[in-house]
């Protein structure tokens, strides 16, 4: 910790954007919060686009109902908000929760983990898939293709909420955050909106609409989890470790955000090279 005193104090000022948005007597919508509602709407109208465009799909059928994924959403996000929530609580401050069990349902205090978010909607889609009828691989690569969006408009609400910033830093474009202490950080929050937002929407979009890999099920999802667990492991290595967590096994690199990554990425990587294109109809 000495060392970071030796680092300039020079940085770019931190842009005091209000965190909460609207504010109508005790009612606050925060920017955190319109960032997952937005993510969600964009991800269920664009899953609509893409389940309702038949060249996109193996033989030109179309692998669900566009009712189906009105219904969904509400699945999705009650996957979202309780997995995420759950995921936090277990993964990263449990001894405090098992304290104050009753700060479990404080979610305007923040603390959500994607990698509970995640296994609460695959939950989700296993359930409603099987409801449904529908495959199971279709309806997670077309919603996993438009998650993206929503990952970096959270992201990007975790900077103006001057929360999960960097490590400290020499870079010409290192901010001090108000709660960070005198040092200049690694804008970190803003690295993974671009990797895990944009860069990783464009790649599934590549994927979708110029290699048509939804005519292989389970590739798309398998390349988002892939993906996002690649973008993650990458940041974390700029991204300061959560106060109550730490370093773990006694390194000065290895964070909690990594080792729940790192199995995302053996499983994607099991998901592409498994996944098999649907077969064409043998003509009568």
């Amino acid at each position: 910790m000495n060392d970071y005193f030796l680092l300039p104090l020079a940085s770019l000022p931190f842009p005091n954007i209000n965190p909460i948005l609207i504010q109508i007597g005790p009612l606050a919508v925060h920017w955190y919060g319109v960032g997952y509602i937005v993510g969600i709407l964009f991800a269920w109208w664009y899953a609509k686009r893409l389940a309702a465009n038949a060249k996109l799909w193996p033989n030109g059928v179309l692998p669900m109902k566009p009712e189906d994924l009105d219904d969904f959403i509400v699945w999705a996000a009650i996957g979202v908000v309780l997995g995420g929530r759950t995921g936090y609580v277990l993964f990263y401050d449990l001894p405090r929760y098992i304290a104050h069990p009753l700060d479990i349902f404080a979610v305007w205090q923040g603390g959500m983990s994607f990698h509970g978010g995640l296994l609460g909607v695959i939950l989700a889609m296993t359930l409603f898939s099987i409801k449904r009828g529908i495959r199971t691989w279709s309806l997670f690569d077309v919603v996993a293709a438009g998650v993206p969006v929503g990952l970096g408009l959270v992201r990007v609400a975790n900077f103006i909420n001057s929360e999960l910033w960097g490590r400290p830093t020499d870079v010409p474009w290192a901010i001090e955050f108000p709660n960070g202490g005198p040092f200049a950080r690694h804008p970190s929050q803003l690295y993974e909106a671009l990797l895990e937002g944009v860069v990783l929407f464009l790649v599934l979009r590549i994927l979708t609409h110029s290699r048509l890999k939804l005519k292989t099920p389970r590739f798309v999802g398998g390349a988002f989890i892939c993906g996002y667990g690649l973008s993650r492991i990458f940041v974390e290595f700029f991204r300061e470790p959560d106060q109550q967590l730490g370093y773990l096994l006694g390194t000065n690199w290895l964070t909690m955000g990594m080792i729940l990554s790192s199995p995302m990425v053996l499983a994607g990587i099991w998901a592409m090279a498994t996944a098999k294109p649907v077969p064409q109809p043998r003509p009568a």
